[in-house]
């Protein structure tokens, strides 16, 4: 599909949209509110995601489609307050991405070529601070502009990035990993000990997943997406436990540790073995 197609597909989503939310439209799409589609946003970004981690491309045409939706819907609701239309939102981040790829966009003014991904981000949040700098409704710092809604993990993922992206970092993934048994050592000590222990245990916790995270980072993996698969991991071979337990007349709840860790290794080898 060309630039001019992509154009008209867009063109006719605003167009339905619209017509979705005008008054002689759909009774329902006239409710709604920014506040009350974030549920709908935040369930499309999951599918979307979904999508992604099971490589499943005709999933994704159509969850990318769904993702959009929601925002040209967002944008109609806003474009009806007079507050801005989603041509406002698409100039915007297309003006964003020129200004933060001058070594894309301004080779021709004497911007110096950028010849790897680390380059690129430390030029990126370069010219994100200044922006931050020149905004006199935001906070200048390193980590403001990173949503505080985002899941726990992802945001300290992100809060590792931008300290980063000034040094402020471990030099290699093995000083992270001693970090992280520094980490399991004080919450095994705080565990069970004295009137506060469970906020202390919470606090030690705490500490703990935010060094798993940058060493997630160090590594270069995403640590949301790799929890995402564990858990789908997971999920499959308890499953597969279960339908193992069931297929010999038994009830899981009734098995010993012993039995349970047993059909759990088999169902293991049997995945491997796949």
């Amino acid at each position: 599909m060309d630039s001019r197609s992509a154009a008209a597909a867009f063109t006719r989503l605003v167009g339905i949209v619209a017509r979705l939310r005008s008054p002689d439209g759909c009774p329902w799409d006239r409710e709604q509110t920014v506040d009350t589609l974030g549920p709908f946003v935040l369930e499309e970004t999951y599918e979307v995601l979904d999508a992604i981690d099971r490589h499943d491309h005709d999933a994704l045409r159509e969850e990318l489609g769904d993702f959009l939706f929601e925002a040209v819907f967002l944008a109609q609701i806003e474009s009806e307050a007079g507050r801005f239309s989603i041509a406002d939102a698409l100039t915007a981040v297309g003006d964003k991405l020129v200004r933060r790829h001058p070594h894309v966009f301004a080779r021709d003014r004497g911007e110096p070529p950028l010849g790897t991904a680390g380059e690129v981000r430390v030029r990126w949040e370069e010219i994100k601070r200044q922006e931050r700098g020149g905004a006199a409704a935001r906070p200048a710092t390193l980590l403001s502009g990173i949503a505080p809604a985002l899941p726990a993990l992802l945001r300290a993922y992100h809060l590792g990035l931008r300290a980063a992206s000034v040094n402020f970092d471990w030099a290699r993934a093995s000083d992270v990993m001693a970090k992280i048994q520094e980490e399991v050592d004080e919450l095994r000590a705080a565990v069970g000990v004295g009137p506060d222990a469970r906020a202390h245990a919470e606090e030690e916790m705490g500490d703990l997943l935010f060094a798993i995270a940058n060493l997630a980072r160090k590594l270069g993996i995403e640590p949301e997406t790799a929890l995402r698969k564990a858990n789908d991991k997971f999920t499959h071979r308890f499953t597969a436990m279960e339908t193992l337990a069931a297929s010999a007349g038994r009830a899981m709840r009734e098995m010993t540790i012993e039995e349970l860790e047993a059909c759990w290794q088999r169902v293991k080898r049997e995945a491997l073995d796949r």
